[in-house]
Order: structure tokens, then C-alpha cells, then sequence
């Protein structure tokens, strides 16, 4: 019996050592990727990634994403199968109804038809477009070296970042986010 309460106490002891490193090494959600105190990315955030790509609609016709520059743009990624994504989908639908002076892309890291099988449950009134499992190297190059989802980038006019947000979001917050970049485009 001492042995195997031994053995307990040792395997607990590293669970919890195990769990420690982890969860304070993990970005913490609904943060903004790029401030400070925040995980730090391994590389310096690329937008013209966003920018030079092309990605199917849902009908599978591809939309180069240059047009996207010229106006303040909010891209969400996400995914049919990531539960918060879901859930904030609704929020940012409302969102882009109340700003009209601001672009709202989804970037469904997903199948066309997940995609397609999803709005016709929750409709969604901004673009979505496709880009599968390999959309994660597009969110790594835009400053998520996790890779996590859900992630929004706001970027100016010109195409730069201005705010990126791993995990789910708040509307409040993302309201206040687009308040800060709208005034800076107007200065």
C-alpha cells in the first residue's frame, strides 16, 4: 500500500507539473495577440499573406482577397467544428450589419460543404470563403503561431494589422477594437 500510494503521489505530481508548463505557455483567449504581455508570435506578422491569396466563395468560384484592401477590414477565421467559432458567428453577423463602413470576411478553415451545411442553419450576411486545413499556415503568417482557432485580424485601409484577437470574441470588445482603428484611419 505505501508503494502504491507512492506511485498516486508521483503520477499526480507530474500531471500537475505536466499541466502547469502547458497552460501558462498557451495564449490566452480572446486577447489581443499583438500586445504586450501576450505570446509572443515566432515571426513578424505578414498581411500581404492575406492580401496575395485566393480562396473559393461557397460556390467555388475563387475571390483574389486584394479587393479586400481600400476599406477596414475585419477577417474571422473559423471553423464549423470549433464550438466557439459557432457561437460567436451571430455576434459577428450583427457586427457587420450595424458598421457598413467595415468589411467582415469569414475564412473557413473547413470544407465548402461543412460551410455551406452551416449557413443554411445560421445564416451569415458578410463573404465567407474557403480555405480548408491549409488555412492554417495563413494564420500562422498573420501572427497566430499557434494556429488556434478562432482568430480575427483588423486591418486598416492600407492592409496593415492593426489588432488581431485569438479566440473567441466578445462584441463589446470587438466594437471597441473597431472604434480604435476606424479613429486611427481617420487621423
Amino acid at each position: 500500500m505505501i508503494f502504491g500510494g507512492a506511485g498516486v503521489v508521483a503520477i499526480a505530481t507530474t500531471a500537475w507539473f505536466a499541466w502547469h508548463a502547458t497552460s501558462t505557455r498557451a495564449p490566452a483567449a480572446n486577447r489581443a495577440v499583438s500586445l504586450p504581455g501576450s505570446t509572443p508570435s515566432k515571426a513578424t506578422p505578414n498581411p500581404s499573406a492575406l492580401y496575395s491569396a485566393s480562396l473559393p466563395d461557397l460556390s467555388g468560384n475563387p475571390v483574389a482577397l486584394s479587393q479586400l484592401k481600400g476599406r477596414p477590414l475585419v477577417a474571422n477565421f473559423w471553423a464549423t467544428w470549433c464550438a466557439p467559432c459557432v457561437e460567436e458567428m451571430p455576434h459577428l453577423d450583427a457586427l457587420s450589419k450595424s458598421l457598413p463602413n467595415i468589411q467582415f470576411v469569414g475564412i473557413g478553415i473547413d470544407t465548402a460543404a461543412n460551410i455551406s451545411k452551416f449557413v443554411a442553419k445560421v445564416p451569415v450576411s458578410y463573404p465567407l470563403y474557403v480555405a480548408g486545413h491549409s488555412g492554417i499556415a495563413l494564420v500562422r503568417e498573420l501572427g497566430n503561431a499557434a494556429g488556434g482557432l478562432p482568430f480575427t485580424v483588423l486591418l486598416d485601409a492600407e492592409g496593415h494589422i492593426f489588432d488581431t484577437i485569438l479566440g473567441q470574441v466578445s462584441p463589446e470588445d470587438l466594437q471597441r477594437r473597431i472604434a480604435r482603428l476606424v479613429a486611427k484611419s481617420k487621423t
